[in-house]
């Protein structure tokens, strides 16, 4: 879950291969669930599906016009281990998808625009995730994956990314979560750009401003940025594609502190400089932001031998103005 408590946290913190359970699932794959020990729990294949949400984004921003096809807008994933699971069941002659929780409006338009591509008929899809809406963390994302997933289960359908992918990008911008490990991702297009690796194990203690932000209305309002600061992002961007297969735990907090400093002149944080000034005084990574959300986090070392007091240390200048911070783990590699 999203909210560790510390003391569990650090004591899983003192065991290497601790691992919360997770989905890598291929959509032309048979999925696989794995347990907190390593082991198999369940397979997937009848209709139940996972997907991970992220802690906002690594990096994003926009690249030099020209460097990218379609447009110049990307990120790169953050993925930590909250989850949406799906589950679908089919109705046979049935011409529509009836959706539990009702408000996931995105999901069923996903779920009966596959159907309808796949020539089958539609059913029941129930959602159980434990990602909140409007906070940056790819709640929608998740969401429209995991219901993917579990039509493509259930069905024992071979069903191409590149397929989910052009439904996606028909509903809303999305991250990048239907791919394992870190990836850079067109997030309006829906497409991805390469696989950058596996983000090494960091905790992330994160806050949240309040309010939601909705994907589409935030992308819309969105404008064009300089040629200097395009450049900016492109040599962070680099960057990245070198210190995250290297595990450079540094260098991967100094690019998500600079990204969230180019973000606010975009969309303030009121509370960055807080956060900025609890990294540095407790020796953290950096800062990470939720570009289009409401949320800040704090990246520590999960290797360090010093994270449980650095994790310590940061809960407590954090809890000075913000009364409920929650603990995050990034998802650090696949079965």
């Amino acid at each position: 879950m999203a909210d560790i408590p510390s003391p569990k946290l650090l004591e899983a913190a003192t065991n290497e291969i601790w691992r919360p359970y997770m989905c890598y699932q291929a959509f032309e794959e048979t999925a696989e669930l794995i347990a907190e020990d390593g082991q198999p729990a369940i397979h997937s294949t009848e209709a139940e599906a996972l997907c991970c949400g992220t802690f906002g984004e690594l990096l994003q921003g926009q690249l030099p016009m020209g460097s990218l096809p379609c447009d110049c807008h990307f990120l790169i994933t953050m993925p930590i281990a909250i989850f949406t699971r799906a589950y679908f069941i089919p109705i046979p002659g049935a011409r529509r998808v009836t959706v539990y929780p009702p408000h996931k409006v995105k999901a069923k338009r996903l779920a009966e625009n596959l159907v309808i591509a796949l020539g089958t008929s539609g059913g029941i899809l129930l959602l159980q995730s434990e990602i909140p809406e409007g906070k940056g963390l790819a709640s929608s994302s998740a969401d429209l994956v995991a219901t993917a997933r579990s039509i493509a289960c259930c069905l024992k359908r071979r069903v191409r990314t590149s397929l989910i992918e052009k439904l996606m990008a028909e509903i809303e911008p999305s991250d990048g979560v239907m791919y394992p490990g870190v990836v850079a991702y067109q997030q309006r297009a829906c497409s991805l750009l390469f696989f950058l690796g596996q983000m090494p194990p960091l905790a992330i203690v994160g806050i949240d401003e309040g309010g939601t932000v909705e994907t589409v209305d935030y992308d819309q309002r969105r404008g064009e940025i300089s040629t200097s600061r395009r450049t900016e992002y492109q040599e962070l961007l680099d960057r990245a594609r070198i210190a995250i297969p290297r595990g450079d735990t540094a260098t991967i907090g100094r690019i998500a502190t600079a990204s969230a400093l180019l973000h606010q002149e975009q969309a303030p944080k009121r509370h960055l400089n807080s956060m900025l000034e609890a990294s540095e005084a407790t020796g953290a990574l950096g800062v990470v932001v939720a570009h289009s959300g409401t949320m800040i986090g704090i990246l520590l070392d999960r290797s360090a031998t010093d994270f449980p007091r650095t994790l310590r240390s940061v809960l407590a200048h954090v809890s000075s103005f913000d009364n409920s911070p929650k603990i995050y783990m990034t998802i650090t590699g696949s079965p």
